[in-house]
């Protein structure tokens, strides 16, 4: 027994030397570690002092602090960045539908700002500006080695004043300059509106107000149309949208998924993770839909387009969407302003994220570049004579009036699509889409 208990207690003090052991070194190198961290702010309070007492003018002390703060955040990734105060209201502003602008999302890639896209209704979209364009100047300034924040900054001005960027834009041969007049940018998140049978639903940005748009635009269209029966199926157009809140993403993709996962988050923490799952409702009661994404497509678009891709519910068609599979959190901080921090990255329900990646289309179509010259409008008049047009030609006696009225309007219908395929061959490709499947399901 004695033995037993010498034993016992012997392992006891061997285990207490080994945990000693272990233990000293790891505490000396976080004593360590943190010894490094106070140098380092120790170090930055003496280069502030020098820059207050030495730089060669005087310098707004307010201002270097923040531009510290915003030069760690970006150091991060380009979407973490500091809000001053005006920037937080802004930002505020925006999530709720209405701010002051030119109407463009931006990012930074190479020292330059590249649009990821002009928004619908904008002045930025009727001036011209393109997804992709990567902007050089501002009123002859350049923004090489400005911050993004800086960059944007010198974009915003009065309401009614004129900006003249400078673009850079792929396919033509060199640099040229965009004269936009600025305006308080007034987004209506979603749009309905009816094409042959098909319901076309323009989702522009992911605010506050994007689910109730959508709900409400589409059930006065469905309405318009005679009830779901006499609809086809909807068209989801997340074209050159640039994302917003993550709630209205998930909210949206809810509306056309009976159950399942939505989207998960996660983050630095494995057990700070979250599922975001779909509730028992589908608006349209599952009629096909077909998604529109393109480069311009970015963030809460892509997790609408990748959650409805990965539970087969809709076709996704266009081009490789932008790629962003990051999530931001806005941390209010003292003063007002605010801090945009990336907190998690975000996987579609099959388990995929799209960082850089971006979501790929089930059918790739691009949108072509077209200018209907006046020779070719020629050519489709000349063309477009037919038998009905001769003089004394013999009337069709196997039909109706009835039934040609309906043939002339099925044309009709028809001649409005090909007018579509000359405007935007994107939207009108999935529109055939959805009349095809409707045709198939008709027949199941």
């Amino acid at each position: 027994m004695k033995k037993f208990v010498m034993a016992a207690v012997s392992g006891t003090l061997a285990g207490v030397l080994v945990t000693t052991q272990v233990a000293g070194p790891l505490l000396a190198q976080e004593s360590a570690q943190k010894s490094t961290v106070y140098e380092q702010l120790d170090l930055f309070g003496d280069i502030f002092e020098r820059i207050r007492a030495q730089y060669v003018e005087e310098v707004d002390e307010k201002k270097l602090i923040e531009a510290a703060i915003n030069g760690m955040l970006t150091s991060l990734d380009p979407h973490s960045s500091y809000l001053p105060p005006q920037d937080a209201a802004d930002m505020r502003m925006q999530t709720r539908g209405e701010f002051g602008g030119l109407g463009i999302e931006v990012t930074q890639e190479e020292g330059f700002v590249r649009v990821v896209t002009p928004m619908d209704g904008t002045p930025a979209q009727a001036a011209g500006v393109e997804t992709g364009d990567f902007i050089t100047h501002v009123d002859g300034e350049s923004l090489l080695g400005l911050t993004l924040d800086q960059a944007v900054e010198l974009m915003r001005g009065p309401v009614g004043s004129e900006i003249i960027i400078t673009v850079v834009r792929e396919g033509e041969p060199e640099p040229f300059d965009i004269s936009i007049i600025r305006d308080t940018i007034k987004l209506t998140a979603a749009r309905a509106r009816i094409e042959g049978d098909s319901v076309v639903v323009r989702v522009t940005t992911f605010n506050q107000q994007t689910f109730p748009n959508v709900q409400d635009g589409l059930t006065k269209a469905v309405e318009e149309l005679g009830g779901l029966e006499k609809v086809n199926g909807i068209v989801l157009d997340l074209r050159n949208n640039p994302g917003g809140l993550l709630t209205q993403a998930i909210q949206l993709s809810d509306a056309f998924l009976e159950g399942g996962e939505i989207v998960s988050t996660r983050g630095r923490d494995p057990a700070q993770g979250e599922r975001f799952n779909a509730t028992p409702g589908d608006l349209i009661e599952g009629k096909p839909i077909v998604v529109l994404i393109n480069g311009g497509s970015a963030s809460a678009s892509e997790i609408v387009s990748g959650a409805l891709q990965d539970h087969r519910r809709a076709i996704v068609v266009g081009t490789k969407s932008f790629g962003k599979g990051s999530v931001q959190t806005v941390m209010p901080l003292r003063g007002d302003g605010g801090m945009r921090l990336t907190t998690a990255r975000y996987y579609t329900p099959s388990g995929r994220s799209i960082q850089n990646l971006g979501v790929s289309p089930d059918i790739v179509v691009e949108q072509p570049r077209r200018r209907v010259t006046e020779e070719d409008e020629a050519e489709t008049n000349r063309n477009s004579r037919s038998e009905a047009d001769l003089r004394g030609t013999l009337s069709n006696d196997s039909l109706t009036e009835d039934e040609i009225k309906q043939i002339e309007e099925d044309r009709s219908k028809a001649e409005a699509a090909a007018k579509l395929r000359e405007d935007d061959f994107q939207l009108a490709y999935a529109l055939d889409l959805l009349k095809g499947l409707s045709a198939i399901a008709t027949k199941d």
